[in-house]
């Protein structure tokens, strides 16, 4: 007879989540995490932590840029407290993390401390003891992509990683990030409001690849305005670190001349990759993809017969709800039941200011699909967002032209995130862009600007 019904490898979202989930339809689970704390990347080192600096930096740089004066709100002296904002984040975490092994426990979810490596297709090693289970979802996550020939060095805190660059002790001169994806610009963000300077230097030609072409340029507009300096279509050749300066070396991307560029920080942010290693798949009879990537079919099944995966392991977008959503929909099927996740309506968010979302498809792959109506509101129209002076970006709602049936949806506004959801919900039922410009919206909000962009697919917006 097996030690566990389940055990769930990795503690992060996917992980946890599925553990209790599973442990609530009855299963006998355990969950191996190497962590002193349970939380994965999210909660440690990513989502939480990140959002906790990105929330106080906003404060201050409404203080410090004067913008909070022109409300009627005059404070004389202010200085930034960088140990205290630090401490809040950090308080966050813990608080968060202590909050999931209480439901462990709650749950009766048993943590195995350690490392785990497979021993055969139904037993594993956890340091040098040995467990078995009916069933096991590999739950692993990703960690930071390496660029090759550049070393990173959070200790020093001149080359960091995503890591490094929540925990730099002072705010830099000039901050340089490599690649202008989500966690760059999000962590540029935070020192940027703080007073450094920042450069992104980005191999494509736009920012915030995988995104809709209209978000990305307009995108690329705020940020410029809020004094990012971008150098697209650029290369980083080689980064040298002398005393506490570093230098870049970057060349354009097709080829050309090189040049220099010094920095007191430089964030390397060029993606994550599947956690794998160490796992010993090769003896539970497991393989990867080209990617790193464990293959699995609709239900999270992988190739061997009692081990399911999910999350960043598995292909698709590296989110945090993603991979809490598969692992409840994985421990489900486990469970004997119908577990079910729609990869097709998945929302994305940067939390930037002001914050971008999406969900569903780019305006560019809805049109290589078939014919497409596309209606765009811009926010400076939206009389929530001019109350509040945050007259930056707009909602653009994308149908099928046959059906009318929401394929899309994509915008920049102050609350985005929170505000994507309702277009997650509506696509999810199978909504037209109809049924949402039919739906009453309360005034005045910045939801009001997703009611009018779907009237505007229509032909009708009121307010523009």
């Amino acid at each position: 007879m097996a030690d566990f019904d389940l055990i769930v490898i990795g503690a992060g979202p996917g992980g946890y989540v599925a553990a209790i989930r599973a442990a609530q339809l009855g299963l006998k689970t355990a969950c191996v995490e190497a962590r002193e704390t349970l939380g994965g990347t999210c909660l440690n080192v990513g989502c939480i932590p990140s959002k906790a600096m990105l929330h106080a930096s906003e404060l201050y740089s409404e203080a410090a840029s004067g913008a909070l004066a022109k409300l009627g709100v005059r404070i004389d002296k202010m200085s930034l407290d960088l140990d205290t904002m630090h401490g809040q984040r950090r308080d966050a975490v813990k608080g968060l993390t202590g909050g999931i092994e209480f439901l462990f426990k709650k749950n009766k979810v048993e943590w195995i401390k350690g490392h785990a490596a497979f021993t055969s297709a139904n037993a594993i090693e956890v340091g040098s003891k040995a467990y078995t289970a009916d069933n096991f979802i590999i739950a692993t996550g990703s960690s930071v992509m390496p660029l090759p020939g550049v070393d990173v060095d959070n200790a020093k805190g001149i080359v960091v990683d995503s890591t490094g660059a929540l925990e730099l002790p002072k705010v830099p001169d000039h901050l340089v990030v490599i690649g202008g994806g989500v966690i760059g610009l999000e962590l540029g963000s935070v020192w940027r409001r703080l007073g450094a300077k920042v450069t992104v230097v980005e191999y494509l030609d736009q920012i915030l690849p995988g995104m809709d072409g209209d978000v990305r340029k307009e995108a690329n507009k705020i940020f410029k305005k809020q004094g990012f300096e971008f150098r697209l279509s650029t290369k980083v050749t080689a980064v040298q670190v002398k005393g506490k300066k570093a230098t870049l070396t970057v060349e354009p991307a097709a080829g050309g001349g090189a040049e220099s560029i010094e920095a007191d920080c430089v964030l390397v942010s060029i993606g994550r990759r599947p956690n794998t290693d160490g796992l010993a798949l090769d003896k539970a009879g497991l393989s990867v993809n080209a990617r790193g990537q464990i293959e699995t079919d609709h239900d999270f099944r992988t190739a061997v017969s009692g081990i399911w995966a999910i999350g960043d392991v598995v292909p698709g977008p590296m989110l945090a709800h993603k991979a809490e959503d598969e692992g409840i929909a994985c421990a489900e099927n486990i469970a004997g039941l119908t577990g079910i996740i729609n990869h097709d309506v998945i929302p994305s968010v940067v939390y930037t200011f002001p914050e971008i979302a999406g969900v569903g498809l780019t305006e560019e792959a809805a049109k290589a699909k078939g014919e497409v109506k596309v209606g765009k509101f811009p926010m400076m129209a939206n009389s929530r967002a001019k109350t509040n002076h945050e007259p930056d970006g707009f909602v653009k709602v994308i149908s099928d032209a046959t059906t009318d049936r929401v394929v899309g949806v994509w915008c920049i506004a102050s609350v985005a995130g929170t505000m994507i959801a309702q277009a997650a919900q509506a696509m999810e039922f199978g909504a037209t862009s109809e049924d949402i410009a039919y739906t009453c919206h309360a005034h005045p909000t910045h939801s009001e600007a997703l009611k009018e962009a779907a009237m505007a697919v229509q032909g009708k917006p009121i307010h523009m």
